[in-house]
């Protein structure tokens, strides 16, 4: 799609993504790849005790996975693009935890589109990622991407 024709849809939502489970297998993996093992996060017994009931994925993996629900999404991307890197976030909340076993998707809506320089665009996102069959959803933020056209 043209960048001009993406960018006349600031402000509305522009795509979501498919779900995506949260093993206890990944969120294994997470703590390996970080170091933080954080009893809340793989120990299942000790998790069972506190209010989650059960483990939990660590926040920074929920919001790690905006690069594969943004893949897995059917957002309008420009066409031509021959590379697209993460800029960086603003505003982001961890609302809810998410349990091992859910899955979660995101939500995208359009904040802005701009030509910073002649084919490279800078685009920021709202992200919702919701957790299936629960009302709060795990994480909202405003992700900005860069584009190489």
């Amino acid at each position: 799609m043209d960048a001009n024709a993406i960018k006349a849809l600031v402000g509305q939502v522009v795509g979501t993504s498919q779900w995506i489970e949260i093993s206890q297998e990944r969120i294994n993996t997470f703590a390996e790849a970080t170091g933080d093992f954080q009893f809340i996060h793989i120990d299942p017994v000790a998790a069972a005790q506190t209010p989650f009931g059960g483990t939990i994925a660590h926040g920074f993996l929920t919001l790690s996975l905006i690069p594969l629900l943004t893949a897995e999404s059917d957002c309008p991307r420009p066409a031509g693009v021959k590379m697209g890197v993460n800029y960086g976030g603003n505003k982001t909340r961890f609302i809810a935890p998410v349990r091992s076993g859910k899955s979660v998707r995101g939500i995208f809506k359009l904040l802005e589109l701009e030509e910073k320089r002649p084919g490279q665009w800078q685009q920021s996102m709202e992200i919702t990622v919701e957790i299936e069959g629960e009302e709060k959803p795990a994480l909202i933020c405003e992700w900005i991407t860069q584009f190489f056209i």
